[in-house]
């Protein structure tokens, strides 16, 4: 257990981990002090990066959740509408049904390209962090 191949050769998790230390541009795991958690959170570039992830995984995940329980609300409240025939045999709630797993990828979409602000933040941070 704690071993996998990769290319045929038996590798350990440590020189997995070894392996992909490299590609976390050189932020070390050096233990850190409490006083040195205590000044990245102070610092107004950290408050900066903080504010802007729950500016957006707030409302993405109270949009996620009221779009996903709608479905079987509406199904249970308001029957006869979403009864109602769209294509052929197909009703408004199998195209509800549908439409949450594109939901659910398009939120990804967006998760992922606010992440990429997160991280260049992140990494102001670090940067800003390792020269003070």
């Amino acid at each position: 257990m704690g071993e996998s191949t990769t290319g045929g050769a038996c590798v350990s998790a440590t020189e997995q981990r070894r392996e992909i230390a490299p590609l976390s541009n050189g932020v070390s795991e050096e233990p850190t002090s409490s006083a040195s958690w205590e000044r990245v959170a102070a610092m107004a570039e950290f408050k900066a990066l903080l504010a802007a992830k729950l500016k957006f995984i707030v409302p993405a995940t109270v949009f996620f959740l009221v779009y996903y329980f709608a479905l079987p609300i509406l199904v249970g409240y308001a029957p006869h509408l979403m009864e109602t025939k769209v294509l052929g045999v197909v009703n408004l709630a199998y195209v509800f049904a549908l439409s949450q797993f594109f939901m659910a990828w398009i939120l990804a979409a967006l998760y992922l390209r606010a992440a990429g602000r997160f991280d260049e933040m992140a990494k102001e941070v670090v940067n800003k962090s390792r020269r003070e």
